[in-house]
């Protein structure tokens, strides 16, 4: 059958540098704290559950997806569609973490008859979008993807498949993640991917490292003429997308970036556009030696280096949100969109020189002229995931 058009109507974001898109556009343009984890630390999830006991039985990344589908819903308006039309699909690269080692650490110094009978639903990778389902009511496709830092990209490239195909009208997408726990961080600098100065310099030629951090970003995606009919405020619309693997390497990205190369070339062909047609991307750009310079390689590779695309990594202020990072980004996208303006790539003041030239924004906020843009996620296990997004038409 022919694919429909897919528009995003509402966004929702937690992240360390805001709460809200407001908050969440202000503190990309701000310098993050030094450290190397970055946490929502203002994060209140009482008020979206009746008590707090029912708040202490949804795990943390959970709580996010909650607090982030409640701004995007907000923002979107009455959807006014058939609950059993409405999807949710929200990515995790982890799940309830926090959950599982609590009480793993609970069972071995209290016994078996202490561990919570909540360990199961809580820590369970598709918990957010059940929850996120079941608040709502909404009974449509309601899924999950587990592809580490691909994620949330994937989770939104699965969602606007389903509306395009005719299997939902609307979905809730995007991805949630909470890891800043003892153990996971313990894994994290042990395998040294985290830097060891604390701060994030995506493509800078001092980076040593990501700095973790946690939350969540929601769109809500929405069939093009159901979204006029209701008088939705169209924010966006998702064109393409792609996925690819590697196969290469648990950890490091294949040479030369040729798995991301394959993926950003198939979500052109996806979105029916040209790589000339590319005005802007928001690069996954970890600030870590090897994903850095593949994801350059494969950027230059793809569109050139005589007429880059303008792009940037909010990974700066954001930290690597891991499963939660592309849907941030993507949302990153919206707003770039909608304020006319990309962010700086906050972190980066000494451009590699051993990586290929892209426009990189460095420095201050860039205006332009918005149009066709991707955003880029690259995750352990050799996962790649692209979306390109549009501007309202």
């Amino acid at each position: 059958m022919p694919t429909r058009r897919v528009v995003v109507t509402g966004l929702g974001v937690v992240a360390p540098c805001g709460i809200g898109t407001e908050a969440f556009w202000t503190g990309l343009h701000k310098s993050p704290p030094v450290g190397d984890i970055l946490s929502v630390e203002q994060w209140d999830p009482t008020p979206l559950f009746d008590t707090p006991k029912h708040a202490r039985r949804a795990d943390r990344f959970s709580q996010f997806a909650l607090g982030a589908t409640q701004q995007a819903l907000a923002q979107a308006g009455n959807l006014d569609v058939d609950p059993a039309r409405i999807g949710v699909w929200i990515g995790t690269g982890v799940g309830g973490i926090e959950t599982n080692e609590r009480e793993i650490v609970k069972r071995h110094e209290k016994g078996d008859r202490r561990v919570s009978p909540f360990l199961v639903p809580m820590m369970m990778p598709n918990a957010a979008a059940a929850a996120v389902s079941m608040r709502h009511g909404f009974q449509g496709p309601c899924e999950n993807t587990v592809t580490a830092c691909a994620a949330g990209t994937h989770s939104i490239g699965n969602a606007t498949d389903l509306i395009r195909h005719g299997r939902a009208d609307a979905m809730i997408a995007g991805g949630a993640e909470a890891t800043l726990t003892p153990t996971s961080l313990a894994g994290f600098r042990n395998m040294t991917a985290m830097s060891k100065r604390g701060i994030s310099m995506p493509f800078d030629a001092r980076r040593d490292g990501f700095v973790i951090a946690e939350g969540a970003g929601i769109l809500i995606l929405e069939e093009y003429e159901q979204a006029l009919a209701r008088g939705a405020t169209i924010l966006a619309e998702i064109l393409g997308s792609a996925s690819t693997a590697d196969a290469h390497h648990i950890t490091a990205p294949a040479p030369g970036g040729v798995g991301a190369v394959r993926c950003m070339e198939l979500a052109l062909e996806n979105a029916g556009l040209s790589a000339s047609d590319i005005r802007h991307i928001n690069a996954h750009g970890t600030s870590t030696p090897l994903n850095d310079a593949a994801e350059a390689h494969a950027l230059a590779n793809v569109f050139g280096v005589e007429n880059s695309p303008i792009v940037t990594s909010t990974k700066g202020v954001t930290g690597h949100a891991l499963g939660a990072a592309g849907a941030m980004e993507a949302a990153a996208v919206v707003l770039s969109i909608q304020k006319r303006s990309i962010p700086p790539t906050v972190g980066l003041e000494q451009l590699d020189p051993e990586l290929p030239t892209i426009d990189l924004v460095m420095g201050e906020a860039r205006s332009w002229e918005p149009g066709p843009s991707m955003s880029n996620s690259f995750g352990f296990g050799g996962h790649n995931g692209s979306v390109v997004v549009g501007p309202p038409s």
